[in-house]
C-alpha cells in the first residue's frame, strides 16, 4: 500500500508512552492508600516496610500492584523491540485514518450529510476507555460512548504471526473495519441494535444481529479500500488478497476451529471466513451504502 506521501490525521491520541494504572490514575491510589500509610506509620515494623515501598518505587517497582489490585503493573507493557519500526507503524496508521475521513467525508456529502471524525487511541499494554478497560488482549475496538477506535500495536504482529495474514493492506483493512463501526455509530445503526437486544432473551438471535454488524463494517471497509484506490491510488498489486487474507483468518469458524477443533455457528459473533470475504468484496465493488445493507 501506497500511504508515505499522504497526509497524516492529527486525530490520534497517542498512549504508547503513557503509564497504565488500570481505571485509577497514580495520585488517585495514593489517595485511597493514605489510612493504610497512617497505620504503618504507628509502628516500627510499619516504618520500615514505607522505606523498603519507597526504595523499591525508585527502583522501577510499583509497590502498589502489591496492595491495589487495579492497577495493571508495567511487566504487562508490550515490548517494543524497534522503536523507529513502531514510530512508522503509528504514522501509517494516522495516514489510513485520514484516508478514511476524507473518503467517509465524501460519501457523507453525496447523501447531504456531515462525517464526524472520530478519535483514534494508540497504546501498548493497557488503557483507559469509554467503554471499560482496554488491553492488548481484546484487539482492537471501537468504543460508542467516546467515539474512539482502540489499537494495541502489538496487534498487527499478532495478526501476522497467529494468524498468518501479514501485509500493511491487511493491517489497514482492521483501521477501515472499525471506522465502520464509527460510521454505524454516527447513522444510527449501532443504537438500533443494541435496543433490539434488549428485546431478545436468547443469546443465538443476539449473536446473529451482531454478526450482521460485523459483516457490515468489512463492507464498509471494502468501500473505504475502493475510493482508497480510486482518489488517492493507494493500492499495490496483492493489497486485496491481504485484506482477504486477513478477513479469511479472523472469520469466526477459522478462529473457533483453530482454537477448539469445531465450529459452532450458533456462538458466531463476526461471521465467517467466506461471509467476511464476501462483504468486503461487495463494498469493494459496488461501494456505496446502499450495497452494505446486511440486514
Amino acid at each position: 500500500m501506497k500511504w508515505e506521501d499522504n497526509r497524516e490525521s492529527t486525530n490520534i491520541e497517542d498512549r504508547r508512552n503513557s503509564s497504565n494504572y488500570g481505571s485509577k490514575g497514580r495520585g488517585g491510589n495514593m489517595m485511597a492508600l493514605l489510612p493504610i500509610v497512617k497505620i504503618l506509620l504507628g509502628t516500627k515494623i510499619g516504618r520500615i516496610v514505607l522505606v523498603i515501598g519507597v526504595v523499591a518505587y525508585f527502583f522501577g517497582f510499583n509497590p502498589l500492584s502489591l496492595l491495589d489490585s487495579s492497577v495493571t503493573p508495567s511487566s504487562t507493557q508490550s515490548k517494543v523491540v524497534n522503536k523507529d519500526a513502531d514510530d512508522k507503524s503509528a504514522r501509517f496508521v494516522s495516514a489510513v485514518l485520514a484516508q478514511t475521513e476524507d473518503i467517509w467525508s465524501e460519501v457523507f456529502k453525496k447523501y447531504g450529510a456531515t462525517y464526524q471524525v472520530p478519535k483514534l487511541v494508540l497504546f501498548r499494554g493497557s488503557t483507559r476507555s469509554g467503554c471499560g478497560f482496554a488491553s492488548a488482549q481484546t484487539g482492537p475496538f471501537y468504543c460508542p460512548a467516546d467515539r474512539k477506535i482502540y489499537l494495541d500495536l502489538s496487534f498487527f504482529d499478532e495478526l501476522a504471526q497467529r494468524h498468518d495474514a501479514p501485509g500493511d493492506f491487511a493491517q489497514a483493512y482492521v483501521i477501515a473495519h472499525e471506522v465502520g463501526h464509527h460510521v454505524q455509530n454516527i447513522i444510527g445503526t449501532l443504537d438500533k441494535v443494541q435496543k433490539a437486544k434488549q428485546n431478545f432473551r436468547s443469546e443465538k438471535k443476539s449473536n446473529a444481529l451482531q454478526v450482521k454488524v460485523e459483516l457490515q463494517a468489512d463492507c464498509y471497509s471494502g468501500l473505504w479500500a475502493h475510493y482508497s484506490m480510486k482518489n488517492f491510488n493507494s493500492l499495490e498489486e496483492g493489497d486485496i488478497e491481504e485484506a482477504l487474507n486477513a478477513a479469511s483468518a479472523i472469520g469466526d469458524d477459522t478462529l473457533q476451529k483453530k482454537a477448539q477443533g469445531y465450529v459452532v455457528p450458533d456462538a458466531f459473533t463476526h461471521g465467517s471466513s467466506a461471509q467476511r470475504m464476501k462483504w468486503f468484496r461487495k463494498g469493494f465493488t459496488q461501494a456505496n451504502l446502499e450495497s452494505c445493507d446486511t440486514f
